[in-house]
């Protein structure tokens, strides 16, 4: 099945688990993969993967939290593939775990919110 032939996904948080499996699915369905991440070897893995299946995917490292870095992903993807039909705001960080709330200083803090919300 050919769901998503001829169609352009963007998909973050791509360099594993859900988002990795999210852009793997998009290949399979036909799409050519934009897969963003801030960690660039797994990233890499994984346009990798999709090109032996006979796919094809176009890496960018990104920070969400980043306006620049958002505007240059989505400028690559149109630069690379012409069109951008779908978008998997998947990135997100958990932050800093068994940390009690009035632990947890205000730079985790901000940098949770920048890649869950702002990110998005």
């Amino acid at each position: 099945m050919n769901t998503f032939a001829g169609k352009v996904a963007l998909v973050t948080g791509a360099s594993a688990g859900l988002g990795e499996a999210t852009a793997m699915k998009f290949a399979r369905e036909g799409a050519r993969v934009v897969v963003v991440a801030r960690r660039t070897e797994q990233g890499a893995r994984v346009v990798q993967r999709i090109i032996a299946l006979g796919g094809d995917a176009h890496f960018v490292r990104a920070d969400v939290s980043r306006a620049a870095d958002v505007e240059r992903m989505v400028n690559e993807a149109l630069e690379k593939f012409g069109r951008l039909d779908c978008a998997v705001n998947n990135a997100g960080i958990a932050g800093p775990r068994f940390t009690p709330v009035a632990e947890v200083t205000e730079a985790q803090w901000d940098e949770v919110m920048g890649v869950n919300l702002k990110g998005v």
